[in-house]
């Protein structure tokens, strides 16, 4: 059963602007190391991945329901990459913590994340489901 389906459109030159204005200050407050890691490795690419991260932790909140409120906060989630390459989102915390009230009892909460982008644009959807 499906719990919560999230959506966000990222404009990647905000990002850009960001990283140029606040640089490694806003990287750490909203990324963790290792979506860090991963943007940096693509030196040309590093505003798209922060992008496309930024879309799915958005899309998150939205589909946990409750925005980046009641304990759910960027530092709360994390967009993590299978070897394939497919993401998954990491929740801990408040994130954690909303996703199991979420979950109904003896079910088990999955969350489905698809990132893309089109120069200047990162879109994200996140779908929570509960079997």
């Amino acid at each position: 059963m499906i719990i919560g389906i999230g959506t966000d459109l990222c404009d990647i030159r905000r990002i850009e602007a960001a990283l140029e204005r606040h640089g490694e200050r806003f990287m750490k407050r909203v990324y963790t190391d290792i979506e860090i890691a991963r943007a940096t490795r693509k030196p040309h690419r590093t505003a798209s991945s922060l992008a496309m991260a930024f879309a799915a932790k958005e899309a998150c909140s939205k589909a946990l329901g409750t925005g980046f409120r009641r304990g759910v906060y960027h530092n709360t989630m994390g967009v993590v990459h299978q070897p394939s390459g497919k993401p998954d989102m990491v929740l801990i915390e408040g994130a954690k913590a909303r996703l199991e009230e979420l979950t109904p009892d003896g079910k088990t909460a999955s969350v489905y994340v698809t990132l893309t982008d089109e120069y200047p644009l990162a879109n994200a959807v996140v779908v929570i489901s509960a079997d």
